[in-house]
Formats: C-alpha cells, sequence, structure tokens
C-alpha cells in the first residue's frame, strides 16, 4: 500500500476512532502501531486487528508522525479499505447458482492500483465470479482502484486472502485448475482453458512467483511479434481472460 498517497487511502487516526472502526465492522487493510506501546487501548486494538486477519506492523513515532494527517494519531493509524471484501466461497456460490463452471482471476502480487482496478474490470466484462488477491505485497481496494475499475467494483467481488499457493491448494480439492501468463509458456492457443479454471497473473516487475507458479496446471505465453517483449499486466491478464471466453464460446458453455 501507498501509504504517502492520501487520495489512495482512508485514514483513521487516533484510539477511539480506530477501535469503533474495527468494531462497526470497517474493513481495514493494515494497522501501524507505535513500536514499544503497551497501554490497555493499544492492546485493546491489537486484539481487535488480529481477530480481523488485518496487516499489523509496528512502526517509529517518526513514521506515524510523517503520516499523520491531524498530528494526533496517539500511536495508532489505520488504513480503511474503499470497498468491503468479499469470500472466495461467495464467487464458487455465484458460479453454481448461475449454473456455470467457476471462472476465477488471481493476482499475484498487483501493486498498481491502476492496474487491479483495470483487471476488476476486464473480470467483470469477461463474466468471471471474482478476483482474488493477497494480503501482502500488493494494493488494496484503494479510492483509485475503484475509480479504474469504471464501477465495476460494484458488481465483481474481490477477496482478499493471506496465502493465496493454500488458497489455490484448497479450490484444486474443489476441482478448479490453474493456468498463469508467462512469457516462456505454451501458446495459450495451443492449451484447453475451458472447465472450472483460475487465471493467475503475476506482479508488474517480477511477474507469478516461483511458489504460486509451481501450483500452476499449465503456464500460458501470449504471442508477441513486434520488438517488445512484454506486456502491461492487466493488459496481459485481460487477453488471456478473453482467450478463456473465447473457447467458453466454442464449447457453449457461455
Amino acid at each position: 500500500m501507498q501509504e504517502n498517497n492520501r487520495e489512495d487511502t482512508r485514514m483513521i487516526e487516533g484510539r477511539n476512532a480506530v477501535l469503533e472502526a474495527f468494531r462497526s465492522g470497517r474493513t481495514i487493510d493494515r494497522l501501524l502501531v507505535l513500536d514499544g506501546c503497551k497501554d490497555g487501548p493499544v492492546l485493546t486494538i491489537i486484539r481487535e486487528a488480529k481477530k480481523h486477519g488485518c496487516i499489523l506492523d509496528f512502526v517509529g513515532k517518526e513514521r506515524l508522525s510523517r503520516l499523520s494527517e491531524t498530528g494526533k494519531h496517539q500511536g495508532v493509524i489505520a488504513f480503511a479499505a474503499a470497498y468491503a471484501y468479499a469470500e472466495v466461497e461467495d464467487m464458487l456460490k455465484a458460479a453454481e447458482d448461475r449454473g456455470e463452471d467457476p471462472f476465477l482471476i488471481l493476482l499475484d502480487g498487483i501493486e498498481d492500483p491502476h492496474n487491479l482496478g483495470a483487471l476488476i474490470r476486464t473480470a467483470n466484462v469477461a463474466g468471471a465470479h471474482g478476483v482474488i488477491i493477497p494480503k501482502r505485497r500488493a494494493v488494496g481496494l484503494t479510492a483509485t482502484v475503484a475509480r479504474t475499475s469504471a464501477g465495476a467494483l460494484n458488481y465483481t467481488p474481490v477477496a482478499r486472502v493471506t496465502n493465496l499457493v493454500r488458497t489455490m491448494e484448497e479450490l484444486k480439492q474443489k476441482g478448479i485448475w490453474f493456468v498463469c501468463a508467462d512469457m516462456d509458456g505454451e501458446p495459450m492457443y495451443n492449451l484447453n482453458l475451458t472447465g472450472p479454471v483460475g487465471l493467475v497473473v503475476g506482479s508488474e516487475g517480477e511477474g507469478v512467483s516461483r511458489l504460486v507458479r509451481e501450483k500452476c496446471d499449465f503456464v500460458a505465453g501470449i504471442p508477441m511479434n513486434g520488438e517488445i517483449t512484454s506486456l502491461n499486466a492487466s493488459v496481459a491478464g485481460g487477453i488471456l481472460a478473453y482467450e478463456i471466453v473465447r473457447q467458453r464460446i466454442q464449447n457453449g458453455k457461455v
């Protein structure tokens, strides 16, 4: 999360405000706590953060003061998501209700909010049942993501999971197989991308991480005929998502 981009986060400061945010059910992406602070109210906030699976970081006073908009952070600053997260089970239920094979898009370390917003928009128009992102080393549902999705975030559920590899293992037990995007993969036109599928798109710089790639059943490459040998993450995700759509149409699944 880009902490210094105030437009991208909904910052909550002060012990009472942060505690109320947790107790009211607001989705908190991340909590920063003054390192070494162990008084009662702060310990209560820490317990709430752990109970809700929130990312928790202990930081120095200088960092909190630099981030604070009010100068009255009282040792705690929370960053709230612009939208609430869904559950992976909700996505599978939506596919079942529509009589469709699950089609999920998993994003491995997307840090650019514009790319995340664009991929959520693509997921919506391609008929995907949801998007799954990791909690750490990835952007959350910020205001910029919401704007870039052009309204798709109102219709396409996004789940945030602690461990992407473990989530993939659990989904494999439910019959879903995975294909990831990589320039060195088998040309996507040679692959059978029908059936219950999870499309994995890697980060802007490093692509799909090794552990995530090892859990994928197929590695799909996008044919490139120009001088440039790489694509923006959201563009690559869109191309592969629509190859899945094309194959579903051919098989009468859309």
